[in-house]
């Protein structure tokens, strides 16, 4: 059991950051969205303690500040590609939630908030049209969560600061016959 706790942590913590510096888009367009929407969830009530309330979750005042702390911090570190996988985690839980929350009553025709602007107003039709938002986010999360940070990310900059340390560890012997291969 302490073997695989090992595993995890070390597979959590050490992303593989040679994917494409594309990835970067990625990080900010996921990283953006989940950074402004937690700030709007204090700045205004009724997409913070007022949502929560009416989709009845317990707790709201608590629940909406949580979710939007986590949301500021963990857009922030998406954004800067630091502890890219320990935050995709809870973002794709989160992303779960909401649509659970806010998608089967608008499909049933119940939903507590109000409707869409222009039909499809509910049912199956009204509900792909309204996930889109929450659906792009958990998938690109999960993209995170799965292939990392890529190359201009901190994670992958402490990593080469790792093992430029470790070579350069006194009384390690260097081989600069190879340095160059």
């Amino acid at each position: 059991m302490k073997m695989r706790m090992r595993k995890i942590a070390t597979w959590l913590l050490n992303p593989p950051t040679d994917g494409p510096k594309s990835i970067l888009l990625l990080r900010l367009m996921a990283g953006g969205v989940f950074f402004w929407e937690g700030l709007l969830k204090f700045v205004y009530a009724n997409q913070g303690v007022g949502r929560f309330t009416k989709l009845g979750m317990p707790f709201p005042h608590f629940t909406a500040a949580f979710v939007g702390y986590l949301e500021i911090v963990g857009g922030l570190l998406l954004l800067t590609g630091l502890a890219t996988r320990l935050i995709a985690i809870p973002f794709v839980a989160e992303m779960i939630v909401a649509i659970l929350s806010t998608k089967i009553s608008l499909y049933l025709g119940r939903s507590p908030l109000p409707l869409p602007p222009a039909p499809p107003l509910i049912g199956f039709w009204a509900v792909l049209h309204e996930v889109r938002s929450e659906y792009a986010q958990m998938l690109t999360a999960a993209f995170l969560l799965v292939n990392g940070p890529g190359k201009w990310s901190l994670d992958a900059l402490l990593q080469r600061n790792r093992i430029v340390s470790r070579i350069a560890e006194p009384g390690r012997a260097l081989d600069l016959s190879l340095a160059g291969k």
